[in-house]
């Protein structure tokens, strides 16, 4: 079997910049960290798109942003591009149906349209969408139910 496909959406890349003195962000923060670890050392396949460069471009703190980006630069194994744009937005419109806000539907429709295993945030309302197309998990979820593979 090949490397999952992950897709980490742009909350999931703020949220060791969030406030660590609660526990969930903390460990969700944590298990972000050992996610990007383990793309590092290519054991996880990182697909990131247009969407994410423009929500990244849009951070107001420039170091995060050039950290952030520098990261998905650095080690994405596929690109959604704006050139899809309308295949993408049409996978986001039946997400949009669903009550999902325009932005993250497309980040969902990048990571479906790329084929990947897991769309990975730390959006409580993002995660409630469920599909069969891929698995929505928080980096928590992400990192305990994939440990064995």
């Amino acid at each position: 079997m090949g490397r999952l496909r992950v897709y980490l959406d742009m909350c999931c890349y703020n949220r060791p910049y969030d406030d660590q003195s609660q526990i969930k962000v903390s460990l969700e923060t944590q298990a972000k960290l050992h996610i990007q670890d383990l793309i590092q050392k290519k054991r996880l396949d990182l697909v990131s798109s247009y969407m994410l460069r423009y929500e990244c471009g849009q951070n107001p703190y420039e170091m995060r942003r050039n950290a952030i980006m520098q990261f998905i630069d650095t080690h994405t194994a596929a690109y959604v591009g704006l050139e899809r744009r309308k295949e993408i937005e049409a996978i986001a419109k039946r997400i949009m149906d669903t009550g999902v806000k325009f932005k993250d539907a497309c980040h969902v429709a990048s990571a479906v349209y790329a084929n990947c295993e897991y769309f990975i945030s730390t959006d409580k309302r993002l995660l409630k969408y469920k599909t069969d197309q891929i698995k929505l998990v928080n980096p928590i979820d992400f990192v305990t139910g994939t440990e064995d593979e």
